[in-house]
């Protein structure tokens, strides 16, 4: 495989970005502003394959651009895309996305981690440039394990899933057929190692990348609601993708796998009486502490509309519960054992906020909002937006654009300190909720375009997402409430390729054939 040296990257950087100009409404001024402002401030100790002085020549071939009237939203939105490519790291064994800047003792093989993969192909899915991300997943599903000392099953993860939601964007079916068996043999993995009798899966919280929760331990065998909805969600697309590849028996028995792991969390992780899905321990019974993980049912569409159900999230906006000043917490701030484990010089999820589970109750709220009907109505798109907001503001240090590990939920001080480690650390999404949640892009294995903006229509007079590489077609979407900002009339507005392909007088859902 040939590997482009930074010069030669430039230059076919450069050579791209022109051609991709043609019929776009936004131009690359506001993303060089803030590219030059993020190098400005940059010490650069650690350089890995795209370094500062190329960082402006990456962005702009491959991130979509991004303009709304948040500033804090906007800003963040090209800080991560900057962040992400520090972490893009050329090996031996192909492309890879590092999850710490600096050597950590527990990685494996070229500093990879594999905590955060899910997140990390989900983010850069929307790189236009592809092999860098198909390197990384064939690093993980296909070279990790012929390694001395494989490294994936360190944590739990959902990366079939993931890479189905790959393929909803790029539809490169070549790119599953190889990687199929790998990730059949990676499940049947997971079974034999974590699965019980049950049908559930028990990990402990440290490999579930969530060690000293209030719930759980490093030596504890629990059945926690984060791996069995990672393994629900990937069987759903595992199943999925057997279709995709013809294989109907195949495709049969990843339904009957996830239908019945659906029935079991239903039966097993429920706790009516807390309205929440929660950890099931060791002894058999049910934690008593809410935590973050219990929403993560939704971030892959796991619970049945039910209105019982869908109240498990009052919790996000009470402030007993999840919502802190800073952000929302890993545990409910009631539970007499909230940030009581730890000092704040280890990894701690007691309550603090970490991004990583930020990122992910994001994305399952906004499934709730788009798939779901039976939810208390003062949850809405308002809520969401508020809730992205601060997400975004959570994003400092000093004053400057920042994204560390763990952060206190009063002050927002990053607890790690100045930990070298924790600088730009690489462990949940950004610009995917940004991209397909807030403005909406829903992506799908037909030939249909699905935007379904999380906007409330008072909240923004306009925004526009532009350059979005998606089926192969260049996408832009634009909200012009008045037709004054851009000059392309009124409305939400979908162009495909330069073209006007659909347009609404309202901020809503909105649905094209490709």
């Amino acid at each position: 495989m040939k590997k482009l040296l930074p010069a030669a990257l430039l230059l076919c950087a450069l050579q791209l970005n022109a051609q991709q100009q043609k019929g776009c409404v936004l131009t690359d001024a506001t993303l060089t502003r803030y590219v030059e402002v993020f190098n400005a401030t940059d010490t650069q100790d650690v350089q890995n394959y795209i370094p500062d002085s190329k960082a402006l020549a990456f962005m702009k071939a491959n991130v979509p651009l991004l303009e709304c009237p948040d500033s804090t939203i906007e800003k963040i939105y090209y800080y991560r895309w900057w962040t992400l490519r520090k972490h893009l790291k050329q090996t031996p064994d192909g492309f890879i996305f590092t999850e710490f800047i600096t050597p950590v003792k527990h990685a494996g093989k070229h500093n990879s981690v594999s905590s955060g993969l899910g997140h990390h192909i989900y983010e850069a899915r929307w790189l236009r440039d592809t092999q860098y991300l198909n390197d990384y997943v064939r690093f993980w599903l296909q070279k990790d394990k012929t390694f001395k000392a494989p490294r994936l099953h360190g944590f739990s993860g959902w990366v079939e899933d993931a890479v189905y939601q790959l393929y909803k964007v790029n539809m490169n079916k070549a790119f599953i057929r190889n990687l199929y068996p790998d990730m059949d043999t990676d499940y049947v993995g997971w079974e034999q190692e974590r699965g019980l009798a049950s049908g559930l899966f028990w990990q402990y919280d440290v490999k579930d990348a969530m060690e000293e929760s209030i719930s759980g331990g490093r030596k504890v065998q629990n059945r926690r609601p984060s791996i069995n909805s990672y393994m629900y969600g990937n069987a759903m697309a595992m199943a999925a993708m057997a279709n995709l590849l013809q294989k109907p028996d195949v495709a049969a028995a990843y339904n009957s796998k996830a239908t019945a792991l659906r029935k079991v969390i239903q039966d097993s992780l429920w706790d009516a009486s807390a309205s929440f899905y929660k950890t099931r321990l060791q002894n058999g019974q049910l934690s008593d502490a809410r935590e973050a993980i219990g929403f993560t049912p939704w971030y892959f569409c796991l619970p049945p509309d039910k209105a019982e159900l869908g109240n498990a999230w009052l919790q996000l906006t009470d402030t007993s519960g999840f919502m802190a000043p800073w952000g929302l917490t890993t545990a409910e701030r009631r539970h007499p054992l909230f940030r009581t484990h730890g000092s704040g010089h280890s990894c701690e999820w007691d309550g603090a906020v970490w991004p990583f589970a930020s990122s992910q109750t994001l994305k399952g709220f906004a499934n709730l909002l788009n798939y779901y009907r039976k939810y208390p109505k003062q949850l809405n798109s308002a809520v969401f937006l508020g809730a992205v907001h601060q997400y975004a503001l959570s994003h400092q240090k000093n004053g400057q654009p920042y994204i560390g590990e763990y952060q206190d939920e009063r002050n927002g001080y990053w607890l790690k300190g100045d930990n070298a480690r924790s600088s730009f650390y690489n462990h949940s999404t950004f610009c995917d909720i940004i991209i397909s949640d807030l403005i909406g892009l829903k992506p799908r294995v037909d030939n249909t375009l699905e935007v379904a903006p999380l906007l409330p229509e008072k909240s923004w007079e306009w925004f526009c997402l532009d350059k979005v590489l998606y089926h192969g077609h260049d996408i832009t979407i634009l909200w012009d409430k008045t037709g004054s900002k851009y000059g392309k009339g009124k409305g939400l507005q979908i162009w495909v390729d330069g073209k006007k392909v659909a347009q609404s007088s309202k901020l809503k859902r909105i649905t094209v054939k490709l």
